[in-house]
């Protein structure tokens, strides 16, 4: 009887106890500003995709192949060093156009991969640019380091967004 009796505490903990963790999970960053511009003259800033060194201000330059069809690239050289970019889908008549992280440096921007999207919609006032980006931060290993986890991989994309948006937005509206 107490033989029972505890196996069933036992299972009852057992269902009870946490999971290990097994690897990364995605994450995801999503960025917006309102820019008091037709969303056609942002997009005639944005629209490029190598010409992301002409508005986002941690972006010393940049080098891109294959102009604006999918499969072209970016070379993008940042404060930390180097990373490359591959565009997979690109719509002039929407305003948007979508890239993933070909090349990492986890030295330049702490993730291991990521997919983006930028897109000018219209909005009250102007435009409404939103960047978006699903990524996994740099060290895959269960217990990365606090400058790789997901905490370091979320808030770089979210600085590097947000430097972007507001670079683009006094782009746009400079005299």
């Amino acid at each position: 009887m107490i033989e029972r009796l505890l196996a069933a505490v036992l299972l009852t903990f057992a269902c009870f106890a946490p999971a290990e963790a097994h690897g990364p999970t995605p994450q995801k960053v999503e960025e917006s500003v309102i820019i008091p511009a037709p969303p056609e003259a942002v997009w005639k800033v944005l629209g490029a995709f190598g010409g992301i060194a002409g508005w986002h201000p941690l972006v010393k330059q940049a080098s891109a192949t294959g102009g604006d069809a999918p499969g072209a690239e970016r070379v993008l050289t940042l404060a930390t060093g180097e990373i490359t970019d591959g565009l997979d889908d690109y719509s002039a008549a929407e305003r948007r156009y979508a890239y993933r992280l070909s090349k990492e440096n986890i030295e330049a921007l702490p993730v291991s991969f990521y997919t983006a999207e930028i897109q000018v919609k219209d909005a009250p006032g102007g435009s409404e640019v939103v960047w978006i980006a699903r990524f996994y931060r740099a060290d895959t290993t269960n217990e990365p380091p606090d400058n790789l986890n997901d905490e370091a991989a979320i808030a770089a994309m979210t600085t590097f967004f947000r430097a972007g948006l507001e670079g683009l937005k006094a782009k746009v509206t400079a005299p």
